[in-house]
C-alpha cells in the first residue's frame, strides 16, 4: 500500500491552467485513479496552486473516495491579488472545515523564475502558516533557489505546533537535517531522486532516518528517469519506492508500511 502525497491530476487531465474541471476531465481523472488503485496507491493528496486550481482539487476530493485535496498559493503564482484568493480559499473551504482538505499548500518561496517578488511570496508564505496552525493543519512547502530564506521563515514558527512537507526535496544535507530535527518536517521524495546528477539527493535519503520519509510524484512532472519524457502518474509511487528501498537496503513492504504511516499520519488519514 503506497500513498502519493503530491500530484495534480487536474494538471494532467487538461491543458489550460486556471481553468475548471469539466465533466470529461472527471471521467479522464476516474480512469488515472483506478489505475493508482490497480498498482497499489491507495490515496493521492491533490495539491492546488491557485485558487482555480485549489478548487479543483477540492472538486476531485469530492468525486472519489481516495483523493485528497491541499488548498494554496503556489509562490509563481502569487499575484498582487494573493490576500483576497486566500480570503477565498478561507471562506469556502474553512468557515464550515472541510472534510477531505487535509493541508496547506502548496506554498513558499521561488527565486527561480526572473521577475519574482520576495517580498509577496514571504507575506503570503507567513499567511499560509498562520492559517494551517488555525486549523492544525500540515503546510506543503515549496522551496526553490530560496533555501535558507525558508528555513528562515520556518524557523520563526519552531516553538509553534508547525508541522508538514519539504516537497518534492532537492536540497542538501543539512536542510533535511534542520528541517527534521528543529522542526519535525517530513522529506518529500519524488522522481528526481532516480537522476543521475542527483547524488547528493541520494546521500540525504541514506542519511536521515526513513519516520522522516514520505513519498510522492509530483505528477505530471518528475517523472523517474527510466520515463524521462513521458507524463507521470500517481500509478508510478511504487517505481520511487523501490528506489528508496535499494537505498536504504530495506525491502518494497517495509518502505511502503513506513512512508505509508508517515502520510498518514502527517496528514491525518483515515484510508
Amino acid at each position: 500500500m503506497f500513498i502519493d502525497t503530491h500530484c495534480h491530476i487536474n494538471m494532467i487531465v487538461k491543458k489550460d491552467f486556471d481553468t475548471l474541471l469539466e465533466p470529461f476531465h472527471l471521467i479522464a481523472a476516474r480512469q488515472i485513479v483506478h489505475d493508482a488503485l490497480n498498482n497499489g496507491v491507495t490515496s493521492i493528496i491533490n495539491v492546488g496552486t491557485s485558487l482555480i486550481e485549489s478548487q479543483n482539487c477540492v472538486t476531485l476530493a469530492e468525486q472519489f473516495k481516495t483523493v485528497y485535496a491541499a488548498v494554496g498559493i503556489h509562490p509563481n503564482d502569487c499575484t498582487a491579488d494573493w490576500k483576497e484568493d486566500l480570503n477565498s480559499i478561507k471562506e469556502r473551504w474553512f468557515k464550515n472545515k472541510h472534510a477531505k482538505v487535509v493541508a496547506i499548500g502548496e506554498c513558499g518561496l521561488d527565486r527561480h523564475y526572473p521577475g519574482y517578488n520576495i517580498t509577496r511570496q514571504t507575506d503570503a508564505f507567513k499567511a499560509h502558516i498562520e492559517l494551517a496552525l488555525e486549523h492544525n493543519l500540515p503546510l506543503v512547502i515549496h522551496t526553490r533557489d530560496a533555501a535558507q530564506e525558508t528555513l528562515d521563515v520556518l524557523l520563526n514558527y519552531k516553538n509553534d505546533p508547525i508541522k508538514g512537507v519539504i516537497h518534492c526535496f532537492s536540497e542538501q544535507l543539512d536542510f533535511a537535517q534542520e528541517a527534521v530535527e528543529k522542526l519535525g518536517f517530513f522529506i518529500g521524495i519524488g522522481g528526481v531522486i532516480t537522476y543521475p546528477k542527483n547524488e547528493y539527493l541520494r546521500t540525504v535519503v541514506r542519511s536521515i532516518s526513513l519516520e522522516s520519509i514520505i513519498l510522492e510524484t509530483d505528477a505530471p512532472f518528475l517523472p523517474i528517469q527510466t520515463m524521462r519524457g513521458k507524463q507521470n502518474l500517481p500509478q508510478y509511487v511504487p517505481a520511487i519506492a523501490q528506489f528508496v528501498a535499494d537505498l536504504k537496503q530495506e525491502s518494497l513492504e517495509v518502505i511502503a508500511g513506513k512512508t505509508t504511516k508517515n502520510a498518514k499520519n502527517l496528514f491525518h488519514l483515515s484510508s
